[in-house]
């Protein structure tokens, strides 16, 4: 579809010259004076806006005003014969995107249309650009209503809109970067830049030239100037996650900016002040860093003015089900394919897993579920073994080993203790180690070797015996006709 353009001029000669000139390529509208253009204004919406200066009536400022006071704002173009400095900065001052003279050089004019349409096309992408950005990190679009949740979102209302640094604490994968971009968009400066930069994922001498920049010949290899994460962040927020592994040089440069607000790029000693919000985060704890030396008192003192505190996963049991379901539907939606349900004991057994990768393992379950169950219910057998084996607490009757094991004989000498524990009682040994009863038997069908019998329903009198690593039975070793039959462990 072609661009639009209203031209609005009181002689109708120039008005048909330039429809004639134009309307080959852009779909064109007329207007004789400033109320007529109103009209079509209000009828239509408009790429461009060509208006004369002086017509009958109001002026072309005027026609200015009401375009740049519309919601989908058109870019303005003036032209006049009377052509000054002053009226040129009047009308620029006034939002007009460029100024011509008259007679107009149709070639030129023809450029300047062009141009006009394409800043247009780049300032209505960057509207819905914050549009989405607005909606992405509004406080609606955390999902969850748990009390630690709640409270962190409480907190985060109040001191967005503030200028002071903020300190997140969280374990990895709780969300510490949504938190931060959170504050941002919710702040003064959410048409400002958001600059997010992970200082462990970079070596030492590097973090420092990334944060600051560095001139050319700072260094070897330092061939041009660059300007680093703390210009580029101007007039918004810089985000440094894992701020605890920052070096004691860096860590220094870091001081003097909060304090000075300033900083010089590596090879310059010329100061340059910028307007930056700092919000930082780690999963180390910065108190016990500065007690043993590796991070400074004072630059812990200044980046701590507000602390926010994100609960782990295994917290937000009441967000489980709600995250789950988020999560499944999203991936199903962008893989094209039907989102998999979770029946109930499949439920119960990730509502107490303790999630050590909290949301980011979420996803990550949600997104593998998508694409292998497409659409199907899961069941607690379809669960990955780390679910079923732990569950989110240790059994109480399991032991730790105190060397190395698979997967597979940390489960079985889980299972073969709780069957010893229980004397063989299935339903008591799924209850002692958290699972159900058809776990219990499935697991039993690919081991039937740690299966036991009631001590009451025994009628060997022989003493069957484990290895305590493998699990696999060794010769029965005779016992006294009294014996009850109990496995040795």
């Amino acid at each position: 579809m072609p661009a639009s353009i209203l031209i609005v001029d009181d002689e109708k000669h120039t008005r048909e010259g330039l429809r004639s000139a134009l309307e080959d390529t852009y779909e064109i509208f007329l207007a004789a004076d400033a109320d007529e253009a109103f009209v079509q204004m209000d009828n239509h919406e408009f790429d461009v806006v060509l208006t004369d200066l002086k017509m009958a009536g109001k002026s072309g400022l005027k026609v200015i005003d009401r375009a740049i006071a519309l919601s989908r704002k058109p870019v303005v173009i003036m032209m006049t014969a009377y052509g000054s400095v002053e009226t040129a900065v009047e009308a620029m001052r006034r939002g007009a995107y460029d100024f011509m003279t008259k007679p107009v050089n149709l070639e030129k004019l023809e450029i300047l249309i062009e141009r006009a349409i394409e800043s247009r096309k780049i300032v209505q992408e960057n509207r819905t650009l914050h549009e989405r950005l607005d909606k992405s990190f509004s406080f609606d679009s955390i999902i969850g209503h748990s009390k630690g949740l709640v409270d962190v979102i409480e907190r985060v209302k109040l001191v967005a809109p503030s200028r002071a640094s903020i300190l997140i604490y969280g374990e990895t994968g709780t969300g510490k970067e949504l938190i931060a971009q959170s504050i941002h968009q919710n702040s003064a400066r959410a048409r400002g830049p958001f600059i997010a930069i992970h200082c462990a994922a970079l070596p030492a001498n590097l973090l420092e030239s990334e944060l600051f920049g560095y001139e050319r010949g700072a260094f070897t290899g330092a061939n041009e100037r660059r300007i680093g994460r703390f210009e580029a962040a101007d007039g918004g927020t810089l985000f440094l996650d894992e701020i605890g592994e920052i070096d004691p040089s860096t860590q220094v440069k870091l001081l003097r900016f909060l304090e000075t607000r300033s900083f010089e790029r590596l090879g310059s000693v010329k100061p340059i002040s910028v307007d930056v919000r700092l919000v930082v985060a780690t999963n180390k704890n910065l108190e016990e860093q500065v007690e043993e030396g590796n991070f400074r008192e004072d630059l812990l003192f200044r980046l701590n003015v507000v602390t926010i505190n994100l609960p782990p996963l295994r917290e937000r049991t009441d967000d489980l089900p709600i995250l789950l379901d988020f999560y499944l539907k999203r991936y199903a939606k962008e893989n094209n394919l039907p989102a998999p349900t979770i029946n109930a004991d499949a439920m119960g057994v990730l509502l107490r897993y303790s999630w050590p990768g909290n949301i980011r393992e979420l996803r990550n379950f949600c997104e593998n579920a998508v694409v292998i169950f497409h659409g199907n219910t899961i069941t607690e057998y379809d669960l990955d073994a780390k679910f079923l084996r732990t569950e989110g607490k240790q059994p109480r009757s399991s032991k730790i080993a105190r060397h190395p094991l698979d997967v597979e004989q940390n489960e079985r000498r889980l299972l073969r203790n709780a069957l010893a524990q229980a004397h063989g009682n299935r339903s008591q040994a799924a209850k002692e180690l958290g699972i159900s009863r058809r776990t219990l038997h499935r697991k039993l069908n690919l081991w039937p070797e740690l299966d036991i019998a009631p001590a009451s329903s025994r009628r060997t009198t022989m003493q069957e015996r484990t290895h305590p690593d493998t699990g696999k039975i060794q010769p029965p070793v005779p016992t006294s006709p009294g014996s009850t039959g109990s496995i040795s462990l």
